[in-house]
Order: C-alpha cells, then sequence, then structure tokens
C-alpha cells in the first residue's frame, strides 16, 4: 500500500476570513501531496498567495506561502491507496499543471455549497472539489455527496486519514531543513 498525503492550510487574509466563517474552521485550505513534507503537491488556490481573486491550478510552494503568510499553519495527514491509484493520480496532477491556466477557481460555485446544491463547470473548483473529484476518478471515494460540496471542513472530518504533522508552516519548512542537513 502506499499513500497520498493531504494538507489543510490555515492562513489570514480577508477571503480567508469569509471562508471560515462559512465552514466555521480554522483550516480553509486543501492540497494534495505525494509526499509527506508536501514537496510535491498541488491545488486550485491563489496563483499568487498575497492576490486572492488571482486562482486556478497550481503547484503550492511553502516558501512562497510562509513569505505570504508568516502565521500559516498547517495539519497532513495520509491516506492509503494502491501504487497504482498514486501514479494514476500523480500523472493526472502533472497534466492538469501542464494545463494550469485552463484551471480556474469556481467563485460562483460558493454559495451552492452553502446552499447544498450541487454546482459544477469544467475546469473550474474550489480547492476541496477538486480534490474530492481527483480521488474519486481514481477510485478513492472518500466522501458520500458530490464533489462539488465537498469543503476543507469535509477532509478535516475525515476518519480514516493519520494526522503526520499539526502546527506552523516555519516549523514544518525548519523539521525538513534539519532532514536535509543530516541525511
Amino acid at each position: 500500500m502506499e499513500k497520498l498525503y493531504i494538507g489543510l492550510v490555515d492562513t489570514p487574509g480577508l477571503f480567508a476570513w469569509m471562508i471560515r466563517k462559512a465552514i466555521r474552521q480554522d483550516y480553509i485550505h486543501v492540497v494534495l501531496g505525494m509526499d509527506e513534507m508536501l514537496d510535491e503537491c498541488y491545488s486550485v488556490g491563489r496563483r499568487y498567495p498575497s492576490i486572492p481573486l488571482l486562482a486556478g491550478f497550481e503547484r503550492e510552494e511553502k516558501e512562497k506561502i510562509i513569505r505570504a503568510f508568516p502565521t500559516a499553519r498547517y495539519m497532513i495527514f495520509a491516506i492509503v491507496c494502491t501504487k497504482e491509484q498514486k501514479e494514476n493520480i500523480r500523472k493526472q496532477l502533472k497534466k492538469c499543471y501542464e494545463n494550469r491556466y485552463k484551471y480556474h477557481y469556481c467563485i460562483a460555485g460558493l454559495p451552492f455549497i452553502l446552499l447544498q446544491k450541487e454546482f459544477f463547470r469544467e475546469k473550474r473548483y474550489t480547492c476541496s472539489s477538486f480534490i474530492a473529484r481527483v480521488l474519486e476518478e481514481n477510485g478513492l471515494k472518500l466522501f458520500s455527496k458530490h464533489f462539488s460540496l465537498v469543503t476543507p471542513k469535509d477532509f478535516y472530518e475525515l476518519e480514516q486519514k493519520e494526522v503526520i504533522y499539526e502546527g506552523a508552516l516555519k516549523q514544518l519548512i525548519r523539521m525538513e531543513q534539519y532532514r536535509t542537513e543530516i541525511a
């Protein structure tokens, strides 16, 4: 068996504050990673961390995030998958990244989430709906609702998860640097 890694992210800002109020939790962003330190991870989110309206499919970079949000917090957990599922997901994410400017954040879908009404437009996702769809397309159906209704809170409430890390992004980066130095 293999593992995929989900990162739940808490960053400051007005847009994050509005999402926090709507879903009633601190972790308001979700990323999908191939490794436990999230060195290779992707999401639908801000193209530039300090500009919330320019959003689409991106490869997350912890260094960019920490510069924009020094107080960012992460929770990283693992979910079990097969080797084939992990490889297929990695290929799918890389293909999405090659076409990243065709993917956009689905702002129009946010009211539908609050109303619990399915809403989907091709290549337009929230961070959580994109990850839920990718996982589902690869045989990992974690939620009993349409992917467009999945929120970061749903990921947070998953029972079948193994928490790897929870704390400040600064500390996670320090841990990673320490591991590199002793290797």
